[in-house]
């Protein structure tokens, strides 16, 4: 777990990006989030986000933000039963999976930004499903296929299928449209 903060402020008043990635499957979870979130409310979040897609996690890794060395290791552990490591300074080898997958993420995000007029966090949803609909090297699959053994349809595909007319033409169109550009600018950052 790490954060990407620093952002644009979005329409809903988020300031930064909550990123969790499994290890095991390299997939991903980019959530939303205020720099100033209480301890409570980020608990909340990861239960809300987290625990209700994957169960209870036997351990997480953190960086040594300020707001997880304290009472969120202390209350998270003792209410889940979880094992919190953090990462050691100059040693980025606990924690370089999410530092790639974070520097891969804003690599999207400068080109979804300029693209999308600076609404980063209406996108997010379909970044992360782009993310996790791409090819890992290290696990010769995609993160998606990984977590749920089948690969997944994505809405590229939608209008070959002639579901537009069941979901709606424009919100199709749409999709299709931000999901390319999304998926090129993955493509893009993943090629640095």
């Amino acid at each position: 777990m790490d954060f990407v903060s620093g952002l644009p402020l979005s329409p809903k008043k988020k300031d930064a990006i909550w990123v969790i990635v499994d290890r095991l499957t390299k997939s991903a979870h980019f959530i939303p989030v205020r720099m100033d979130y209480s301890l409570d409310k980020l608990v909340e979040l990861y239960i809300s986000e987290i625990v209700k897609l994957h169960g209870v996690l036997i351990s997480i890794i953190f960086d040594r933000d300020s707001r997880f060395t304290s009472r969120f290791r202390d209350n998270l552990q003792e209410a889940l039963g979880t094992q919190l490591h953090f990462s050691t300074a100059f040693h980025p080898q606990t924690d370089g999976q999410s530092e790639r997958v974070i520097q891969v993420l804003e690599d999207m995000l400068r080109c979804c930004i300029l693209e999308f007029e600076g609404n980063w966090e209406k996108y997010l949803p379909l970044i992360e499903f782009a993310y996790n609909n791409s090819y890992q090297s290290s696990i010769k699959m995609a993160p998606y296929e990984a977590l749920y053994g089948r690969k997944c349809r994505t809405p590229l595909y939608w209008t070959e299928l002639n579901e537009k007319k069941i979901h709606g033409v424009d919100l199709i169109r749409e999709t299709e449209e931000k999901v390319k550009v999304i998926r090129d600018s993955l493509k893009a950052a993943s090629d640095f």
